[in-house]
């Protein structure tokens, strides 16, 4: 682009004594600002005209990447479609003005969304009852540990502290289990990434039944696979004493095909901003309602004061209501059609190291030739050329060079077909034209960053900038 302006941090553009606004008159009349509150020095601001700042933030939003541009293949992440309707009821006066602190008498309608969002939650899970109180799924788990811990107590069963998580779960499974003041053992999965049950018999005498806790299941799991022996996982966890959890981050596959009460799981979170849109990218809004069994509601802990994120529950209930009791159970089933398709079309390129049905989303182990060099990066840095996100790189863990794909349930055959003849093209020019493909992304506005270096080293500020510009 010619202009520039694009391209250039605000405080380049600044000019001393430039002016974009000219503040009202004061209405307040003076008051006194306590010294200790003063300012040493003039904070240090840009100074722009106003069609300098409309212009330069303009640019940078059209760099912006999101689901309202083009395909956003995030895996583990369900970057889908966020309706618009469910914004403009989540923006509502009448619920967007609400004070939380305000008489209860006046916030009925939304204590009855929240009410009813929750009821929502119990028919698609299975569960008995449900809490809005935490903040994001990480949290979500955190609060499910603690019913489960508490849970054990009220028995006098204090010597439970062991939680079970597989080798293969998202890493907030361990973190969770640390902060609530539980110990973690690891049970191996399977060459397919399902947990090992005979690992898991093994566990269970070696560490003793009498110590477990609970046992974390992610289903479908990291992998996108569907754990298959869950009635014999719930059974031997259930024999021991302990409680089963389930992580409810990959819930999108299963809506209108299972339910995890049904299964066996005694207490759950759902990642509410992903299956139940909410836009997220960027680490927030979320929200991490927990869901127990019956008999488990009394243990609820007070994570917070409030129903957590509202307008995140408020688009949920938008969103369930618009797609209705029939086209909810269609989630699941597109979710899984869909990554199956795209799986299906390239694994002849990529190398797919389970070659088994998926649910909503797969890994690859990279490109298939492997004697051209090209790395999952680099797949990755060349897909921003054609204009689309790149999938999850570098997880799971399992494989060296994964390709985490995710299609979600919403895109379209056109789109899904779109994205398929790119990833082949990239494939050719990997034997083709292997350096184009290592030097990219070469039409995106900067080309390719140091991640290493901005990961140690990163530059938070302008002041910062200057100070490193000038070492």
């Amino acid at each position: 682009m010619n202009n520039k302006l694009y391209g250039n941090l605000i405080f380049e553009l600044s000019k001393e004594g430039r002016r974009g606004y000219s503040l009202p008159k004061n209405r307040f009349g003076d008051y006194a600002v306590p010294q200790e509150l003063c300012r040493k020095e003039d904070a240090q601001l840009p100074e722009c005209d106003e069609m300098t700042v409309v212009r330069h933030y303009t640019n940078l939003s059209a760099d912006n990447f999101g689901v309202d541009n083009g395909f956003y293949p995030l895996g583990s992440c369900t970057m889908k479609y966020n309706p618009k309707i469910n914004e403009e009821m989540a923006a509502l006066p009448q619920f967007q003005n609400l004070h939380p602190l305000q008489p209860a008498e006046t916030t009925r309608g939304a204590e009855a969304v929240c009410t009813l969002l929750c009821r929502s939650l119990c028919e698609l899970t299975g569960l008995h009852a449900f809490t809005l109180k935490p903040f994001a799924g990480a949290h979500g788990e955190l609060t499910g540990l603690m019913i489960i811990r508490k849970y054990h107590e009220s028995r006098g069963d204090e010597k439970r502290r062991l939680v079970i998580v597989p080798d293969s779960a998202h890493g907030t499974n361990p973190a969770s289990a640390a902060v609530c003041g539980l110990e973690i053992v690891e049970v191996k999965s399977l060459s397919d990434g399902t947990v090992d049950v005979d690992a898991l018999r093994e566990l269970l005498v070696r560490v003793g039944s009498e110590n477990i806790a609970a046992m974390m299941m992610t289903n479908p799991n990291t992998l996108g696979l569907f754990e298959r022996q869950i009635p014999e996982i719930e059974k031997l966890i259930h024999e021991a004493g302990g409680l089963m959890y389930y992580d409810g981050a990959n819930l999108n596959p299963m809506l209108g095909a299972a339910r995890p009460g049904d299964m066996g799981f005694d207490v759950m979170h759902i990642n509410l901003h992903k299956t139940f849109s909410t836009p997220h990218g960027g680490g927030g809004p979320g929200a991490g309602p927990v869901g127990v069994r019956k008999g488990l509601e009394e243990f609820f802990p007070e994570v917070s004061p409030y129903h957590g994120n509202f307008a995140v529950a408020m688009r949920a209930y938008a969103y369930i209501l618009t797609l209705g009791r029939e086209n909810i159970k269609m989630v699941g089933p597109l979710a899984t059609l869909n990554a199956n398709y795209i799986k299906e079309q390239l694994k002849d390129v990529y190398e797919l190291p389970i070659d088994t049905l998926c649910k909503h989303e797969f890994v690859f182990d990279g490109l298939k030739d492997k004697s051209t060099g090209v790395t999952t990066m680099d797949v990755a840095k060349r897909l921003l050329d054609y204009g689309y996100h790149a999938p999850t790189i570098y997880f799971p863990l399992l494989f060296h060079e994964s390709l985490m794909i995710e299609p979600t349930e919403n895109e379209s055959k056109d789109t899904i077909d779109g994205f398929i003849a790119v990833m082949r093209q990239i494939a050719e020019e990997a034997k083709t034209d292997p350096e184009l493909v290592k030097s990219a992304p070469h039409h995106t506005p900067i080309g390719r960053v140091d991640d290493v270096l901005a990961a140690k080293h990163p530059v938070v500020t302008y002041k910062q900038l200057q100070s490193d510009e000038q070492h």
